[in-house]
């Protein structure tokens, strides 16, 4: 087994608007932490997988691994597509013509991402679009590995778990950082993720 993980330091974001470095950092590390685990768990299964040794410890390894493999990707995307200077993706915007299809409009479609987003516990909201259905749908993922719709392909993803939030704005701030969250997503990211997989 071959790890996915990278730790990419060209998708950490810098000088973001309402969400600071300290935040980041922080962030950042987390992240971080979930490369490494893949990694080792990615080695601990291939040497498990090279003697057939397919007991308890390789099930229990190769559930974990979903966990933290999905934790770097996650992450990934999520970091990936922030930067400074955000808004909203424009009017010609392929992806605008979908948002206005299937949610009525961009502002439509934010106040049930933002919704999703505010409900209690912590997870990920995801904008994901499902190419053979040729539709969009904002999804509530609580772990990593669970409730991911199958062949969907994730266009804008939203941590929303409280280490994304908690050095800004507290335990309580989470409507707080959802604002700064979208003063700061690069549409050009997302528009590209969903001309790559239409």
């Amino acid at each position: 087994m071959t790890s996915i993980a990278k730790a990419r330091s060209e998708i950490r974001p810098w000088s973001l608007e309402g969400i600071s470095e300290d935040q980041i950092a922080q962030h950042w590390a987390l992240y971080e932490g979930y490369v490494k685990n893949e990694k080792a768990l990615s080695e601990k299964l291939a040497l498990l997988s090279k003697v057939e040794n397919f007991g308890s410890e390789f099930a229990e390894l190769k559930r974990r691994w979903s966990f933290e493999a999905n934790g770097v990707i996650l992450h990934e995307l999520y970091f990936e597509a922030l930067k400074k200077g955000g808004g909203q993706p424009g009017e010609a915007a392929g992806l605008t013509k979908l948002l206005k299809k299937h949610f009525g409009g961009f502002a439509a479609w934010r106040k049930e991402f933002e919704a999703a987003g505010k409900m209690r516990g912590v997870g990920w909201v995801i904008l994901y679009w499902n190419p053979r259905e040729e539709t969009l749908a904002n999804v509530w993922i609580s772990s990593h590995e669970d409730g991911h719709p199958a062949g969907c392909v994730p266009l804008l993803v939203m941590d929303v778990w409280e280490h994304a939030y908690m050095v800004d704005w507290g335990a309580s701030g989470r409507a707080d950082y959802i604002g700064a969250f979208f003063r700061n997503v690069d549409w050009g990211t997302v528009e590209e993720r969903w001309r790559k997989s239409s």
